[in-house]
């Protein structure tokens, strides 16, 4: 069964994303922005729905692990290409020094493991080498987690929460805070239990085996959790191990995954809270949205610098960026993304199988 509420949902996370980028760089509205000051926390949600999706999708219906891995690259790389060139070219424009080293290194999608390139050509791409990361463990971890009784689900599930705040306080023997932003923030090994929670979360609620989450307390727990990183900001600089900006990305987890699990229930009874068809096509667009509007933003600082009429210049800004960055990404998902993805894919290849997931007996059910 599909669940167009977690397509469009991503829109969500990737409109959390680009008023982030809007805030830090073309200045900061008056309530939204301190809202939205650590909305790179986006990124967090979209690992989690990664392994979430991914579960779903391919526990039910497995398929050989080549046609896999084809599918998700041929869903991500030719996107990414375009637009490190497109921001590589941004780059030649306004006179800025090419990162010709960090793109080279993205083009295999290796670059998040580098700290000196970790962001490649295109600084919304680092998330694409985490990606390609967990698409290469999942059909290793299907097979260890399809078997898994219901509570040894929660187990794991609990232990991927547990690591965000342990990984955190981690950061503290970590002296540079560059060092420590890409270890914490980058590092795909760092990201991993965000899509083993998605994954294990995915597994259980297929088998029904989570208990009923409403969509209201769970969105309202999401913005409880930013809200409550304004003061925690206030008081401690970005710069500092156990200020918000580690925090942000490492302790979102459990929140996102009560949304995603909370919206997915939703369509299973008939109720999408957020798979609405305009809501669904902008979370189509989501993906080329993500990776383009920092190329924008970019550009219209290199031309105009950041508006300087008050907040109602200010806002017609963000307005028009934001607008404008999404009407490409539109474009980019309707005539690059979309028809190559349909070309790339192909047919299938025979090898190692994903496999599909064990039923349950009814004494294991009773046990778990």
């Amino acid at each position: 069964m599909r669940l167009p509420s977690l397509t469009g949902l991503r829109f969500w996370a990737a409109l959390l994303v680009v008023l982030y980028h809007l805030s830090r760089q073309l200045g900061e509205l008056p309530l939204l922005s301190p809202l939205v000051w650590y909305g790179r926390s986006g990124v967090t949600f979209f690992f989690v729905l990664s392994g979430y999706v991914l579960a779903w999708t391919y526990a039910g219906s497995p398929v050989w692990a080549a046609v896999f891995l084809r599918r998700r690259l041929a869903r991500i790389w030719p996107l990414h290409a375009l637009t490190t060139l497109l921001s590589l070219a941004a780059y030649a424009a306004i006179g800025a020094a090419l990162p010709l080293t960090a793109a080279l290194w993205s083009v295999p999608l290796l670059h998040a493991w580098l700290p000196a390139a970790a962001k490649g050509g295109n600084p919304a791409s680092w998330s694409l080498g985490d990606e390609a990361w967990f698409y290469l463990l999942f059909p290793l971890l299907l097979p260890l987690l399809a078997p898994l009784t219901a509570r040894r689900l929660r187990a794991v599930a609990v232990a991927c929460v547990l690591t965000g705040p342990l990984l955190w306080l981690a950061g503290a023997a970590v002296a540079d805070p560059a060092l420590r932003g890409w270890l914490l923030d980058y590092l795909p090994l760092t990201r991993t239990p965000q899509f083993l929670l998605g994954v294990v979360l995915g597994l259980a609620v297929r088998r029904g085996r989570v208990p009923r989450v409403p969509v209201l307390p769970a969105g309202l727990a999401v913005l409880g959790f930013h809200a409550a990183l304004v003061p925690w900001h206030l008081a401690v600089p970005d710069s500092l191990w156990y200020s918000p900006w580690g925090a942000s990305q490492l302790l979102a987890a459990p929140f996102f995954a009560a949304l995603i699990v909370a919206a997915a229930q939703a369509d299973l009874r008939g109720r999408a809270a957020f798979g609405q068809r305009v809501t669904v096509r902008l979370g189509e667009w989501s993906f080329a949205w993500y990776l383009v509007h920092e190329i924008a933003f970019r550009c219209w600082l290199a031309a105009y610098g950041r508006p300087t009429g008050g907040w109602w210049a200010l806002l017609g800004a963000w307005l028009l960026l934001a607008g404008g960055s999404l009407a490409v990404a539109a474009a980019l998902f309707r005539y690059v993304e979309r028809p190559v993805e349909r070309l790339l894919r192909g047919g299938p290849h025979r090898d190692a199988r994903l496999p599909r997931p064990r039923r349950e007996s009814a004494g294991a059910r009773q046990r778990a």
